[in-house]
């Protein structure tokens, strides 16, 4: 398979739960060009899904007027992915990467969305502003990439 050494994209859709497969599947597809293992693939399919179902339900109250951004930028076989919306921001973020934790379990929310982010990627940085957003970077080195170091 291909090894593209450099590319991105970005997209942006309404922060509607059914856009939660789109993310998936764009991200997928994009990320497919790479020699990239059905482990790995399955991992950032389900980070994304992670990231951007946080961006809707916890940055905008599943409000479809917000919108949330996705970028992803493939550098010598790291995948970076940023997630961004303009929502509501996170009071506490340590408190919101605690397994278990969740502010709405009215909706049965299980409370590891960062914990999966966190165990499936190499990196997981996150920068928010109450009033203002959230923007969650998730980093991965691939397997083949690591093969060619050694």
């Amino acid at each position: 398979m291909n090894k593209v050494q450099s590319n991105f994209m970005t997209v942006s859709f309404a922060a509607v739960s059914q856009n939660e497969a789109f993310a998936r599947v764009a991200v997928a597809s994009f990320i497919s060009q790479l020699d990239i293992t059905m482990d790995e693939l399955e991992e950032i399919k389900t980070v994304i899904s992670e990231a951007v179902t946080n961006a809707i339900i916890h940055g905008y109250d599943e409000n479809p007027e917000g919108v949330v951004h996705i970028s992803v930028r493939i550098e010598d076989g790291t995948v970076d992915v940023v997630v961004e919306d303009h929502g509501k921001g996170i009071e506490d973020v340590e408190q919101a990467m605690q397994p278990l934790f969740t502010t709405k379990p009215e909706l049965e929310r299980s409370g590891m969305g960062f914990t999966i982010m966190e165990n499936f990627m190499d990196s997981l940085e996150v920068a928010t502003s109450v009033g203002k957003g959230t923007t969650v970077r998730l980093t991965k080195r691939l397997s083949f990439a690591k093969a060619l170091q050694n």
